[in-house]
């Protein structure tokens, strides 16, 4: 492809630490930097691009495009979202570094999720926006209510458009609550989109902590530990009722490193 793509929006997403560099173009796709990605995994940029051009599918989500920096506008080769789990697929696991294939399993779990997340609704990991939310001001706190009325609003239309096996309209109402109580009562509810960020800055501040020590790159073995501690694969499948445990486990693990109290 390596067409010149006309971009409406750019924007940052941090995943697990590495910021990745995201756009969004005016055929409606998501596209990423392929430097950023190979940057992240220790793997030259370079050849990368090149095995892309010469793939027959990869190569038609290949593009070019201008993006914003703070040393300017910089021309930059950039990889249709939906097709980075197959680019990251022909990836051979002894061509990355030992210390970073977990993260290589990472990105080929979620990369695409979540630069696709990132223009959906404002979730976005690192987002200004949303750490303003965590404030708990009552702006905050106004449009958090704003958006779970918006939410229960839209549920109510397309519960109201359903209609039962006899043709008659259900009872929307009961209903309604029927929907909201499950929710609410579920145990096995999954955290939240704000939720996830708070995990994944908690992350970031003890693997940056880790890698001074180190000198390498700790996110892949915090993430590990965190998986390991609560039984699941990815971060967004933490229970939501594991959630503050989860934040006191980053916390305690944090100051033990810093003597230092948490700010997360």
């Amino acid at each position: 492809m390596n067409d010149e793509l006309t971009v409406i929006e750019q924007r940052a997403v941090d995943f697990y630490g590495d910021e990745l560099a995201a756009v969004k173009a005016e055929d409606g796709r998501v596209y990423v930097a392929i430097r950023h990605m190979c940057s992240a995994l220790g793997i030259d940029t370079q050849g990368q691009t090149q095995r892309i051009r010469r793939h027959e599918i990869l190569s038609d989500g290949e593009g070019v495009c201008k993006l914003h920096t703070p040393f300017g506008a910089q021309q930059t080769n950039m990889l249709r979202a939906d097709l980075v789990p197959l680019w990251l697929s022909g990836i051979r696991v002894k061509s990355v570094k030992e210390e970073l294939r977990p993260k290589l399993k990472q990105f080929q779990r979620e990369a695409a999720a979540v630069l696709w997340e990132a223009f959906q609704d404002g979730r976005l990991t690192g987002e200004p926006f949303a750490e303003l939310l965590e404030t708990d001001s009552p702006e905050a706190q106004a449009y958090m209510m704003a958006r779970a009325i918006m939410q229960m609003a839209r549920n109510q239309l397309l519960l109201k458009s359903q209609v039962d096996t006899h043709g008659q309209r259900l009872d929307t109402h009961e209903l309604r609550l029927e929907t909201i109580e499950a929710a609410l009562s579920n145990p096995d509810r999954l955290i939240t989109e704000d939720q996830a960020m708070q995990l994944s800055q908690a992350v970031k501040a003890i693997a940056l902590e880790l890698g001074k020590r180190s000198g390498r790159n700790e996110f892949g073995g915090v993430w590990g530990e965190l998986y390991r501690q609560y039984k699941i694969a990815a971060y967004r499948q933490l229970p939501a009722a594991k959630f503050d445990q989860a934040m006191n486990f980053l916390r305690q693990w944090y100051e033990s490193l810093t003597d230092n109290s948490a700010e997360f």
